[in-house]
């Protein structure tokens, strides 16, 4: 790909997951495969909960980018001689090719990325993170992570019990019900310990 279309990158707190905590360059792709990312289509959406603005280019640090300028502009982030990048969308694997993946490894960059699980990913992504959504048909059936927003309507953390990843969490829905989604995924947890529980910390500490 000769420019890659990025939404916003910035340098934060990971927030939610296996990383929770930890220093990293968010970088998220324009675009998404579920959802044009534009409210009037809202409707029409796979995926009616998102709440990710990904849509253009006119957020932080957002533009088309070429893969060496994309890594200039992820170092000069980061205070880390080996930035640890966290590859979000929208559906970043719409973007993500061979090319990048080993532009930033040539220059000491640890790569994650969220995706839906609905599109083959390129070989040499450090660390795999699936976010399943309900409806669609999930091609990426092992990794590092699988974090499942709950409750979703058809689907269940029962579909994914054979998966194979490394960790298995349970991340409550942001609702109105957010409250009982989260009663629920304790419950969930408790009761089959394979499954963690998965807070957006970064929402109630108020941070990108």
């Amino acid at each position: 790909m000769e420019h890659y279309k990025i939404k916003e990158i910035y340098y934060t707190i990971q927030g939610e997951g296996y990383h929770s905590g930890r220093p990293a360059v968010f970088c998220r792709f324009s675009g998404c495969n579920l959802w044009s990312g534009r409210e009037v289509d809202r409707h029409k959406a796979i995926c009616q909960f998102c709440d990710t603005d990904f849509w253009g280019t006119d957020g932080e640090n957002g533009g088309l980018y070429t893969a060496s300028d994309l890594v200039k502009k992820i170092i000069s982030l980061s205070p880390m001689n080996n930035p640890f990048v966290v590859c979000t969308g929208g559906e970043p694997a719409l973007q993500i090719d061979k090319k990048l993946i080993e532009t930033f490894h040539d220059h000491n960059i640890s790569m994650a990325i969220e995706t839906n699980g609905t599109k083959e990913l390129q070989d040499g992504i450090d660390w795999i993170c699936v976010s399943p959504k309900a409806n669609t048909e999930i091609v990426v059936t092992q990794g590092n992570e699988l974090k499942l927003v709950y409750p979703q309507r058809s689907i269940s953390p029962a579909d994914f019990e054979n998966s194979k990843f490394d960790h298995f969490y349970l991340q409550p829905m942001d609702s109105p019900s957010i409250t009982e989604n989260t009663r629920a995924c304790v419950e969930y947890c408790k009761e089959h310990p394979k499954w963690k529980l998965s807070i957006q910390s970064h929402k109630y500490i108020n941070i990108p």
